[in-house]
């Protein structure tokens, strides 16, 4: 996977400054006061932090940006960034200058001289996010210098206790991004199963079910997606048991590898974007990557059903009826209605298996959610709204978008169908509803349950704040984030 930044720190050294290599970082309040590492970098420059603190376009500047002054005299750095940011700053401001700091480093060494900064340890993990670059089909420069920092601050080995946590999650950022970003051809079902099994040499318990187990289980709807792929559909279950006894929470990902739309054929143009319609699965992976690079104190299941949806002579066909693991028929109207069909019966799977505490399931379901939230929500879908009130705080406290949606029985008329229990589909108006009407039908009654529809944030076309353009990894930092605040118990429970 894609390697996230080398970040250190060190102890502070103000003779050292005047002789570091590659881009220098000062983090400089909107008043101007310098701290002992800034005060050193003015003086070496002549005043140079100092005038531009006093300048019009200090003034000006946003929080959380910077200022570049090439070729800073007094120093053999290429280039002195100057970083506004109060000492006070929220851990999302901190973030976000440490993705700026990211965009201003190029290649090489980067070194910020955070001194006592109380939010350094954000401003390092926004930079993690941020130096992010998928480049594994392209040709390598062998005489590139790997990209680097450096943090200079007061107490390093405490910081660097702080952030290990933060570099866990980071890396499951990474290979989600990573799987989201790789194109078809290359991941398919088969090494996205192979990719996750890997992860047993993290603790995982990784098991992978194959199609004749899953037709022994019933799991008609998500067979009947993958039938005319040559690539074999798997569902991928991962344990983790940090947490003693308790029932897990469980997180369920559409693993579509490549959407055709199957015999309903999507038109050609953008089809190639349909690379990521795994993103559901690929964040569920990440989540269960840093939970278990961290050594989370709670029990979380991942099961990720992984299909792909082709035409061809044996293909289902609009019409058809297939019955579901829960028992249930569904006609389908339209077979690039494919996800729900997956989710249905790991849904079912995930509820039969293991009872979790709470459930929830994320996938790139529907085009209306892009339609209503851009791409800067992910849906909301609940039947529990107490539930649901404590991912969307987990959502604000990471800075990433979600916004609940309503649900209701008025919905589910739309389902009806004439000749099965329901239809895969419910029509242009209210798609993104009625496609989560059409999942709650498969969660147990009493079950707490939330549906993430990531259509909109999973992949983007432009950067991000803490991505560029492509996979973002939209959810695993809420996800853990969750998992951290209401699921993880006190004391030394059993990890792995």
């Amino acid at each position: 996977m894609t390697a996230p930044l080398d970040i250190r720190f060190i102890d502070m050294d103000i003779e050292a400054i005047a002789a570091m290599e590659g881009r220098v970082a000062v983090l400089l309040p909107p008043d101007g006061k310098m701290d002992k590492l800034a005060r050193r970098a003015n003086r070496l420059t002549r005043g140079t932090i100092e005038r531009l603190s006093q300048s019009p376009r200090w003034e000006k500047l946003e929080e959380g940006k910077l200022v570049e002054i090439a070729m800073p005299g007094g120093m053999e750095a290429d280039a002195l960034l100057v970083v506004k940011l109060d000492r006070r700053a929220t851990p999302a401001l901190a973030r976000k200058a440490g993705a700026t700091l990211a965009g201003a480093m190029g290649t090489g060494a980067l070194h910020v001289l955070a001194a006592s900064f109380a939010k350094a340890g954000d401003v390092s993990y926004g930079l993690a996010l941020r130096a992010y670059t998928f480049d594994a089909h392209k040709k390598k420069d062998d005489e590139a210098p790997a990209g680097k920092a450096t943090f200079m601050v007061a107490k390093p080995e405490a910081l660097a206790a702080e952030t290990a946590d933060m570099a866990a999650v980071v890396e499951g950022v990474f290979f989600t991004r990573d799987l989201i970003n790789e194109p078809s051809n290359v991941l398919g079902t088969e090494d996205f199963a192979a990719r996750l099994a890997a992860m047993g040499e993290l603790g995982l318990e990784v098991e992978i079910l194959e199609e004749d187990e899953l037709e022994k289980l019933g799991m008609r709807t998500l067979l009947a997606v993958g039938m005319a792929s040559d690539m074999p559909s798997k569902v991928v279950v991962m344990r983790w048991n940090g947490g003693g006894d308790e029932a897990p929470l469980a997180l369920v990902g559409k693993g579509v590898t490549f959407d055709t739309g199957g015999i309903s054929l999507k038109p050609a143009g953008g089809m190639e974007d349909m690379t990521m319609d795994m993103g559901g699965a690929g964040t569920v992976a990440g989540v269960m990557r840093a939970i278990a690079l961290r050594g989370a104190k709670a029990n979380v299941v991942g099961l990720v059903g992984l299909v792909e949806n082709m035409p061809g002579g044996n293909a289902q066909r609009p019409g058809d009826v297939v019955k579901s693991m829960k028992g249930d028929t569904v006609e389908v109207i339209n077979t690039d209605a494919e996800g729900r069909l997956v989710l249905a019966d790991v849904l079912w799977y995930a509820q039969d298996r293991f009872a979790p505490s709470a459930i929830i399931d994320l996938a790139t379901l529907t085009g209306a959610i892009i339609i209503a939230l851009g791409h800067e929500h992910a849906g909301v879908f609940s039947n529990d709204d107490d539930f649901a009130s404590r991912l969307l705080k987990a959502a604000r406290d990471e800075g990433e978008g979600a916004w609940q949606l309503p649900m209701g029985p008025a919905y589910d008329k739309k389902l009806k169908s004439r000749v099965a229990d329901m239809k895969n589909v419910g029509g242009r108006d209210g798609g993104s509803i009625t496609a989560a009407q059409f999942l709650q039908r498969f969660v147990k009654d009493g079950t707490p349950w939330i549906h993430l529809d990531i259509a909109g944030t999973a992949s983007t076309k432009s950067a991000t704040d803490f991505a560029p353009a492509g996979a973002t990894g939209w959810g695993v930092r809420t996800l853990d984030r969750l998992i951290r605040d209401e699921y993880e118990v006190a004391g030394d429970a059993d990890e792995g």
